[in-house]
């Protein structure tokens, strides 16, 4: 269910991502995109002419994201609390559709398409249990009320043959993703995204390819930051994460 969540201009904070290359409006106490949509983006590997559809897609980051990497993409976002597809209009432009709407409930012109890649970053928490947020939007954001499993059958029924599916997850949702997955996917390729050297990873870039038959790979973690341990205030990111997060730079599968 779709919660009102009634954003105002003081409501909102303009945030800078990719050094600046996109500027997002999104709620100042609501949910808010970090880092998780920009390891998503640039995870993606299209070229320019390519459809792109955004399951979830918030306030827009993740596709903008790719935008500003990818020029002359196709893009289609999918958001069902409206104030955040209105966010993602706004931020977007004329650069993004979005639509307002449930992935379970895709307009009847949504669904006569098809699309080369899906991407989602879906809710974290299975429903039930833990402590909600008290923010309604933040809430719907992160605990799942459509099963992950369903999230990604809508994204293999919008899928071209062989086209990508690519998802950033929690890693303690990967055996349920791969579950999930077997039906009607692929070369799955698995990137575990590790906070510092040595540390279990807490979250998992997942792509797969739709009728594909060819074996799954675990590929080696990206490391996020420096050092063992978080030591002083500062931008401790690795390099290879600053230069994803601050100046566009891809995350290949190879």
């Amino acid at each position: 269910m779709t919660s009102p969540l009634a954003v105002t201009e003081a409501d909102l904070t303009r945030d800078a991502f990719l050094g600046g290359r996109v500027l997002a409006w999104q709620p100042r106490h609501g949910y808010r995109a970090a880092m998780d949509p920009v390891l998503l983006a640039a995870s993606i590997e299209a070229r320019a002419g390519d459809s792109v559809l955004e399951l979830g897609c918030g306030v827009g980051v993740a596709s903008l994201c790719l935008a500003a990497r990818v020029p002359g993409l196709r893009l289609t976002g999918v958001e069902r609390q409206a104030d955040y597809a209105d966010l993602a209009r706004r931020n977007a432009g004329d650069a993004m559709q979005v639509v307002t709407a449930d992935l379970t409930d895709l307009p009847a012109d949504l669904r006569q398409l098809t699309f080369d890649h899906v991407i989602a970053n879906p809710p974290y928490y299975a429903s039930g249990g833990g402590t909600g947020a008290r923010d309604p939007g933040r809430e719907a954001a992160l605990r799942e009320e459509t099963a992950l499993a369903d999230w990604i059958a809508v994204a293999r029924r919008r899928l071209r043959p062989r086209g990508w599916l690519t998802l950033i997850h929690a890693a303690d949702r990967l055996p349920e993703t791969l579950a999930a997955l077997a039906h009607g996917f692929g070369a799955i390729a698995i990137r575990p995204l590790a906070p510092r050297r040595n540390r279990p990873a807490n979250r998992v870039l997942i792509r797969a390819r739709k009728d594909a038959r060819t074996p799954a790979t675990l590929l080696a973690p990206l490391v996020l930051h420096e050092g063992a341990v978080h030591i002083s205030d500062g931008d401790d990111h690795s390099a290879i994460a600053r230069a994803i997060l601050r100046d566009a730079a891809p995350l290949t599968w190879s």
